[in-house]
């Protein structure tokens, strides 16, 4: 059975929202190790709507290393329910997609790594599909959406598996779901 891995940067007061305009300059050589650790075991991408999008557009003109190619190349699923057409290797999940999420984790095979939170995280807690949570911390503050913001969540308690600190100040916590 494959693992459902999250991956997500968030800011020290809790946005996600536009991570490209304050996580850059926090990307060096420590990040990028991490990034690729966290890939090894990774066989397939899982994305939102949004974060398919905002990576269909700006992945697919980056090459030529290892991780890139990787990432570019290996197979992605996303959930919408409004996008009917996908590029860079990507499928739309059909039907309910925490039904369609957890028919991708019985398969044999790699971890399944998601980028983003949003709305389709609050039907992968529900169904306690997600078995990791990678929270990166990036030591600035910045406006936006909140992580979980306009999603009523019942409590989940997690349990911090590692910790890793970045020269950067970006703390990553590797969390799971408690049982």
């Amino acid at each position: 059975m494959r693992k459902l891995i999250e991956s997500t940067f968030m800011t020290l007061n809790g946005s996600i929202g536009n991570p490209q305009e304050w996580s850059g300059p926090y990307w060096d050589d420590e990040h990028t190790a991490y990034s690729v650790a966290l890939m090894e075991n990774t066989e397939a991408l899982l994305l939102g709507r949004v974060t398919y999008e905002g990576f269909a557009e700006a992945w697919p003109q980056r090459g030529g290393d290892p991780f890139t190619d990787k990432f570019n190349a290996m197979p992605k699923y996303v959930a919408s329910r409004t996008l009917k057409e996908t590029t860079w290797n990507a499928q739309v999940l059909q039907g309910d997609a925490a039904d369609a999420v957890a028919e991708l984790k019985k398969q044999n095979g790699g971890d399944l790594l998601k980028y983003g939170t949003g709305e389709f995280d609050k039907a992968l807690l529900e169904r306690k599909l997600v078995d990791e949570y990678h929270f990166w911390i990036f030591p600035v503050l910045a406006g936006g959406d909140r992580m979980f913001q306009g999603v009523d969540l019942d409590v989940t308690h997690l349990e911090l598996l590692d910790s890793t600190t970045f020269k950067s100040g970006i703390i990553v916590h590797k969390l799971a779901p408690k049982a």
